[in-house]
This record gives structure tokens, C-alpha cells and sequence, in this order.
């Protein structure tokens, strides 16, 4: 039973998510998913608005004007739909010197771009990959990837942390003193309440951005700092979609690698993990962002950049080679 080579073998919640979402023949990104939009399993900024390319364009130019840098790369670029609105929104001036670079996994999706964006772009297997490209001087975006990565679940229990582990359609929670580094340790929570840190996001950020030497770094996704993260959500924010539909609780164990897991982002750790390498310029919601791209006068702009809804859902972090 996928993705269980011993079925009485329990399996920590992160290898799990990991081989739901990532198997290279049976992973959800690996299958050939029917794509987000109205027919998928759900629907991403860039599939709903031209505004976060517009957003991103600006963002690009003024930041590739400012660094010094010819190269733009985007992380987990889905359909392709965002790569190609962030390029038609750069000033034809700096589009023409421009090298733009997808770092992209999944050969179903890669195809997919390949259709949309022709010989336009670059693409890579790794950000190291597209790094050394580069020469390691490079401004980097992405919008909801880091939410794909999987992560480690913690229940605190009298006191004590719990980590998920899980077997076919069930799971269980071990006592463990060897917590991974994560500012949900340093706060203080009710009993009962269920955290989730994104370790492998850390280990990859230590893995490749050690070759990046010059440049800013735009990271645009779910969650928020730790300090509100939970605020009433005493199980954590892990959930599932499957054909639009939203999926909790012990739901989440079925289906794997036909459904999406993802969990709110930790903006706290992304910061904290990085520096002192990498310097914070700003961490602003996603309608701020947005706001001087905006046209009011379509119903799906003023979706994506509502401050209490997507817009606020959503933050924008900046960031810097120091």
C-alpha cells in the first residue's frame, strides 16, 4: 500500500508527506495532475489574476536593476502561467538583457511550461543547478513553494512533545526529546496544541544557497509569523484539497499521492534559518504588495489583493544577500 513498503512499519508524518507529494512514479507532483484552476485540485494566485505577475515584474526589474544582476529564476513555477506574466510585465528594455531560469521538479510540469514558454527560459533540476549558471548572482522568486515541502508534526502533551507517526489510514504520536530547530520550541502553548515545522525547507535552503552570492530573494506565500500562526487552530494548520474540496483530520492519511498536502508557513523560520547570510528587507501581506498593480474593476484582482481574504492570507518576504 503506497507509499508503505512494510505496512506495519510506521513512518515519521514528513517521509510520509514526502512520498505522497514527491515519489518520483506515484507522488502527487510526479503524477500528471489535471493542473490547478476550475479543474483541478485547487486554484493559485496567477491562475485567477494577472495582478501577481504585474507585481512581480516590478518587483524584478527594480531588483535586478539594483543588484547588478542579469539572471531571474523562479522556483516551483506550477503551469508556467506566473513565469510567463512576470516576463511580458518587465520593461521590453530589461526583458531583452534578462536570462530568466525555472527550477522545476516535476517532468509533467515541465512539459507543461515548456509548451507555454518555448525556448524563452532556462531550466534547471536544482536552485544550485541554476545557480552555477548564473555564476551564483541571481534575484530569486517564488510564490507558494515552500508550502509544498513536507513537515514535521509536534503535539505537546503535559509538558512533553509528541512527533506524528503514521501507518496505513492511521497514526500515532512518540515522545521525543530531539526537536528540530524551530521557533514553536521557544514559545509557550495549551496543552494539546499541534505545531508543524518545515525542516526539510531548512535543510534545502542550507544546501543551496550557499551558492548564491548576489541578489534578492522574493518568497510569497500562506502562513504567517509564529506569534499568530495558531491563533484557534489548536490542531495545527495541516489540511488536504482533492477536487476543490478542503480535507482534515484523519482524511489527510488517504488517497496519498492523489491529493495535496500543504500546512501554513512558519514566516519566523524563514528568517531565522537564513540569517545572518541573508538580511531581511521587508515582510509586508500580499495586498500591500499587490495593491499599486491592482484593476479594481475586476472581480478576481480585488480577490487575490482583499486584505481579508487571499491579501492578507499571504505575505510577501524580501530578502537579501548581506
Amino acid at each position: 500500500m503506497f507509499p508503505w513498503s512494510d505496512p506495519a512499519e510506521p513512518m515519521r508524518f514528513d517521509r510520509f508527506m514526502e512520498a505522497a507529494l514527491h515519489d518520483p512514479e506515484r507522488g502527487y507532483y510526479a503524477r500528471r495532475i489535471r493542473d490547478v484552476g476550475i479543474r483541478g485540485d485547487f486554484s493559485t494566485t496567477p491562475s485567477l489574476s494577472g495582478t501577481l505577475g504585474r507585481a512581480i515584474g516590478a518587483w524584478a526589474a527594480k531588483a535586478l536593476r539594483e543588484t547588478g544582476c542579469r539572471d531571474l529564476i523562479e522556483l516551483g513555477p506550477g503551469s508556467g502561467a506566473l513565469a510567463h506574466a512576470v516576463i511580458s510585465a518587465l520593461p521590453w528594455h530589461r526583458r531583452l538583457r534578462t536570462r530568466v531560469h525555472l527550477v522545476e521538479t516535476s517532468s509533467p510540469l515541465r512539459e507543461r511550461q515548456q509548451a507555454l514558454l518555448g525556448r524563452s527560459v532556462h531550466w534547471h533540476q536544482t536552485l544550485s543547478e541554476a545557480l552555477a549558471t548564473c555564476g551564483g548572482r541571481a534575484c530569486i522568486y517564488s510564490n507558494e513553494f515552500v508550502d509544498a515541502f513536507p513537515v514535521r508534526r509536534f503535539r505537546l502533551n503535559a509538558d512533553r512533545w509528541e512527533e506524528q507517526f503514521v501507518t496505513p489510514g492511521r497514526s500515532h504520536w512518540n515522545t521525543t526529546s530531539e526537536l528540530p530547530s524551530g521557533s514553536v520550541f521557544s514559545r509557550e502553548w495549551a496543552d494539546g496544541q499541534v505545531v508543524e515545522v518545515h525542516s526539510p525547507y531548512r535543510k534545502w535552503m542550507e544546501e543551496h544557497l550557499t551558492y548564491w552570492k548576489r541578489g534578492r530573494m522574493l518568497t510569497i506565500d500562506y502562513g504567517d509569523q509564529v506569534a499568530d500562526l495558531y491563533h484557534r487552530r489548536p490542531d495545527g494548520t495541516l489540511r488536504g484539497y482533492f477536487h476543490h474540496q478542503l480535507v482534515t483530520g484523519p482524511e489527510i492519511l488517504d488517497r496519498p499521492g492523489h491529493q495535496d498536502l500543504t500546512c501554513d508557513v512558519n514566516f519566523t523560520d524563514l528568517i531565522e534559518w537564513s540569517a545572518p547570510r541573508v538580511r531581511m528587507l521587508r515582510l509586508i501581506e500580499q495586498s500591500d504588495f499587490l495593491k499599486p498593480h491592482v484593476d479594481f474593476n475586476q472581480p478576481t484582482d480585488a480577490f487575490v489583493s482583499a486584505a481579508h481574504g487571499a491579501g492578507g492570507a499571504f505575505l510577501c518576504l524580501e530578502q537579501e544577500v548581506v
